[in-house]
């Protein structure tokens, strides 16, 4: 039997009809700008052509035979767009630019398959070499499948005119809303306005010593931005399983006590408390997932698995406990492993558009510091196997209390002051936070004014 003879899929017609319509209506660029690159075109000539009217589009020159056979010329690309006589065809292609759109819909289809092929090649190319972990390849090659049904191809390099011609669109877009819409808030509204929020694709890193409370904080953002946005939130918990996890976050939304809720020894109005807090929480869109030591790459093949559109914000609980991807030798450090996971982390955010918070260890640096060394505070140094964190991280925050040294038992239950100190803040200011905690019901909010007076005036009392 004879081979099936196949050819890469293209659409000669609608390339044409679509370089026609830009001729004929030279302002339809704009409407095919953000669908369309120049390596959509399967035909070079094509390529060539619609080339040189993104250039001309990106200088703001208007796009006419005689300007474009011009930059052609001066490019020395006329001879590879088919020269006069074939720019004369083009402009015969459409009569009109009112289709330009399903025109354009149609070449970046046929494209979009011949990368599919190729990927698909590449995928079976590495199965058959046999090289690394089966996991792993099937790892990548639901990268590269999920890349593609993202629109998201792995280009070398993007020209800068396409660069130009993005940034003017998301420019336009925050002209018409004050940039709240591009970005999460924390829900604490003092570091809301050092941070100006979470951005897409930022990493935060919240740094804190053992029971400081850092999954408690990361917790009361996540439930914060589930209420608000109305979007999906995933918890990676390493350390808790789900339901200590769900514990955490209900003894915070009802206000009940830890300890109460561990022995089920409830009052009738804490089992009130609880049912309107479980009804609250119910409501988000929050996923938990507690396997242990998983790896990035299986962060990812889990969140590529939620509804297109609808993450908001990731939430890793805690940085070292997350295993790595089986490519190290045993001569590899710890901290070489962390520096590989936190790059990791800083791509999954970048790759997917959304906020990633996770919780890291201290080390033991800050309990044996002097006074003068800037006492008990952490730095970012203090960051256990830290390798590239504080590089790859966004934002790093770094939590604080005097009274997590000092506190009774009988305080526990009181509204305390606690520090969030942005140690890194990429996009704005570093300095200190002051927040209120609840360490009974690991309850974290934004102080009111009386309760900033109260706490000064304590203070006051401590240093007479």
């Amino acid at each position: 039997m004879d081979e099936i003879q196949r050819k890469l899929p293209y659409a000669a017609e609608a390339e044409q009809s679509v370089l026609g319509s830009i001729l004929i209506d030279p302002e339809a660029f704009s409407r095919v700008a953000t669908i369309l690159s120049p390596d959509d075109f399967y035909l070079s000539e094509n390529r060539a052509v619609y080339q040189a009217m993104q250039q001309m589009f990106a200088e703001s020159k208007r796009i006419d035979d005689v300007l474009l056979i011009n930059r052609l010329v001066e490019g020395g690309s006329l001879d590879k767009a088919g020269g006069i006589q074939y720019l004369k065809l083009l402009g015969s292609a459409a009569k009109t630019s009112a289709n330009i759109l399903d025109y354009a819909r149609i070449v970046a289809d046929k494209s979009r398959l011949r990368r599919l092929i190729e990927a698909c090649a590449d995928i079976s190319d590495t199965a058959f070499l046999e090289v690394g972990r089966a996991q792993d390849i099937i790892g990548n090659a639901e990268q590269k499948i999920y890349d593609l049904s993202n629109d998201r191809d792995q280009r070398d390099f993007r020209p800068l005119d396409q660069l130009i011609i993005s940034f003017y669109d998301q420019l336009e877009k925050l002209s018409r809303d004050d940039g709240s819409e591009q970005r999460t808030m924390t829900g604490f509204s003092g570091l809301d306005k050092v941070l100006l929020g979470m951005g897409p694709g930022e990493l935060m890193v919240i740094g804190a010593r053992p029971g400081m409370g850092k999954t408690s904080f990361a917790l009361n953002v996540a439930s914060n931005v589930a209420r608000h946005t109305g979007k999906t939130v995933c918890i990676f918990s390493l350390e808790m399983t789900g339901e200590e996890l769900v514990s955490r976050m209900l003894a915070s939304e009802g206000m009940i006590s830890s300890g109460d809720l561990r022995t089920g020894k409830l009052s009738e109005e804490a089992w009130a408390r609880l049912s309107r807090a479980a009804e609250r929480l119910g409501a988000c869109k929050i996923l938990v997932d507690d396997t242990g030591g998983i790896t990035p790459s299986q962060m990812r093949a889990k969140l590529r698995r939620v509804e297109k559109g609808t993450l908001g914000l990731v939430v890793i609980d805690y940085l070292q406990l997350v295993g790595g991807d089986g490519r190290h030798g045993s001569s590899d450090s710890r901290v070489q492993i962390v520096s590989e996971i936190s790059r990791n982390l800083k791509l999954m955010a970048k790759d997917f558009g959304v906020p990633v918070v996770c919780c890291a260890q201290l080390s033991r640096n800050p309990e044996g510091r002097k006074e003068s060394e800037g006492g008990k505070r952490p730095m970012i140094s203090d960051l256990r196997e830290s390798g590239s964190i504080e590089q790859d991280a966004d934002v790093v925050l770094l939590l604080y209390s005097e009274d997590y040294y000092k506190r009774t038992e009988e305080e526990r239950s009181e509204l305390r002051p606690f520090e969030v100190i942005v140690g890194k803040n990429r996009h704005g200011e570093t300095r200190t936070v002051k927040l209120g905690w609840i360490p009974q019901y690991t309850k974290f909010r934004t102080l009111s004014p009386e309760d900033e007076e109260r706490f000064r005036e304590e203070k006051n009392k401590k240093d007479e």
